[in-house]
């Protein structure tokens, strides 16, 4: 019996315990307990501090915020749905790059990032004399930031296709295209259908991370209070100008949108799961 395959041997129940547990315990190190510190830090004088929010520089960055992320995701919803379609259902020359230049923004700051655009496009830019002689500004307006937002959330969508659709294959779409179907309708019908549930949460994820963006924004921002500041640098000037309380309060109003955004992804995760298992 020697040579005989041994039977699988199920890993110790102290150990199982032990590494949950050890997980579950830095889990709340390190995420839940600085979040609730937050929420307990801005309702510390009961609901007062919600007149932080309701301020006027307040609801400017909440504006704002909002209309960055509702230009951006877009933008990167369709950017991604490409760039991931192009790598997982074609050969091409150049594909190893694309991908590289997909996951760019998660090497480089993104300080470094703002700090690109506004050597492009600010006043002593290579091509801020050109833009000042037309009257277009970018930097420290509106469309720096949506630039911004947009260059370090893009891989979010396309890295959530990607691994799905290359999971997937060819063969629904070359079966569809053998049948007389042209690229679009092989994309409506056959490949989008195919990674809705997908897409929906990698949409969520670069929301989330487009709403809680600092660093990129915060260089090409010119911190324009009212104008150019998002939730996250209002918080940053609250909080410069000692006034800890409404800083707090902001910073939970923006915490709460990222939770709102994480169960709302985790919910889709859900359904998904029910609608693989309902078609099994």
């Amino acid at each position: 019996m020697s040579g005989a395959a041994r039977p699988a041997v199920a890993d110790p129940a102290w150990l199982r315990w032990t590494v949950v547990t050890a997980s579950l315990l830095l889990a709340v190190a390190i995420f839940l307990l600085p979040l609730a510190a937050v929420f307990a830090e801005a309702l510390r004088r009961g609901w007062a501090p919600a007149a932080a929010i309701v301020e006027e520089d307040a609801l400017a960055a909440v504006r704002l915020t909002l209309l960055v992320a509702a230009i951006a995701v877009p933008v990167n919803m369709v950017g991604g749905i490409a760039a991931a379609w192009a790598i997982a259902k074609f050969d091409f020359a150049g594909k190893r790059l694309l991908v590289t230049l997909i996951e760019l923004p998660f090497s480089v700051s993104p300080v470094i990032s703002g700090l690109v655009y506004v050597l492009l496009f600010g006043a002593q830019g290579y091509l801020g004399p050109w833009l000042m002689e037309r009257d277009i500004q970018i930097v420290f307006a509106l469309p720096g930031l949506v630039l911004a937002t947009v260059f370090v959330t893009f891989p979010f969508v396309a890295r959530t296709l990607i691994p799905l659709m290359q999971e997937q294959g060819r063969d629904e779409e070359e079966a569809a295209a053998t049948l007389g179907a042209g690229g679009w309708n092989i994309f409506r019908r056959v490949t989008l259908p195919n990674v809705k549930w997908a897409l929906l949460s990698g949409v969520l994820l670069c929301n989330a991370r487009a709403m809680g963006e600092f660093g990129a924004v915060s260089v090409v921002s010119g911190h324009i209070r009212g104008q150019t500041n998002t939730m996250p640098l209002h918080v940053e000037i609250l909080y410069n100008e000692y006034m800890f309380v409404g800083a707090f309060a902001v910073a939970s109003l923006l915490a709460l949108l990222g939770l709102v955004t994480l169960l709302a992804k985790a919910s889709l995760e859900i359904l998904a799961e029910r609608r693989r298992g309902d078609v099994a």
